[in-house]
């Protein structure tokens, strides 16, 4: 049997285990990678009510992490919910010093599925020092308005970001019958669709495919081989059941 890769979450508590760090673990075993998690935030929440949200401090985040990466050989993190810009900085560039070559996958959560806001404005000088020290990014179409400003169509939008690093524009959002992702990478572009789903909505559905993306990376796939199975998991547990939590399953 082959030793499974190590992915690390950083990400929020979702009691109702549909999105942050417990979403995202369900999804790293079930691509066949280990799930390793980092609390970021303790929520108080499930699938249809955000009630609020208790930060961790980046000292009790960089703990937790520095005792898994003295462990483990961690090359593959994916972040979700973080306070602010400034603690996301702070602990990239923690992790980058203990490993260089370490890619992140950050998903920008900026408002919670049941309408909470994390996040009121972005500083763009401090978004741009970001995205140039990660691999990847997965804005949704609310995300990417709120990232980048100005009259831009969203793909423009994501375009200007992919300026500093790859983009993943995920269009669950959209109100077009087709479902259609698209990953901005080495100034190219590649489309991924699907059919809408009825009944088809989930809470946490954008936690689950970046981190999906990001286990399929850690086996060592191409970013659009890894983009591609992720979107057909997605897809498996959107119709998974109609309720708003997906069960996790393999095809």
């Amino acid at each position: 049997m082959n030793e499974r890769a190590f992915v690390l979450s950083i990400a929020g508590f979702d009691p109702s285990a549909g999105a942050g760090i417990l979403a995202d673990i369900k999804t790293f075993e079930q691509q066949e990678t280990y799930g390793l998690g980092v609390c970021s935030a303790i929520t108080f929440q499930h699938e249809s009510y955000f009630e609020s949200v208790n930060w961790l401090d980046n000292q009790q985040i960089i703990h937790q992490a520095k005792l898994l990466f003295d462990k483990y050989s961690i090359d593959f993190v994916k972040i979700g919910l973080i306070q602010s810009l400034q603690d996301l900085d702070e602990i990239i560039n923690t992790l980058l010093d203990w490993n260089p070559n370490l890619k992140i996958i950050w998903d920008p959560i900026l408002k919670a599925s049941a309408g909470f806001d994390f996040h009121s404005g972005i500083n763009a000088i401090l978004l741009e020092k970001i995205l140039k020290k990660i691999y990847l990014i997965t804005p949704n179409l609310p995300e990417v308005k709120q990232l980048i400003q100005g009259d831009f169509s969203d793909e423009e939008k994501a375009h200007k970001l992919s300026r500093f690093c790859h983009v993943y524009l995920k269009g669950g959002h959209s109100e077009n019958k087709l479902c259609e992702d698209i990953l901005f990478f080495d100034n190219q572009t590649f489309h991924f669709k699907a059919e809408r789903i009825p009944n088809g909505e989930k809470h946490g559905s954008g936690c689950v495919l970046s981190s999906a993306i990001t286990a399929n990376l850690a086996k060592s796939l191409p970013i659009q081989q890894a983009c591609e199975n992720a979107k057909q998991y997605m897809n498996q547990i959107l119709k998974s059941n109609p309720n708003l939590l997906a069960y996790h399953f393999q095809a």
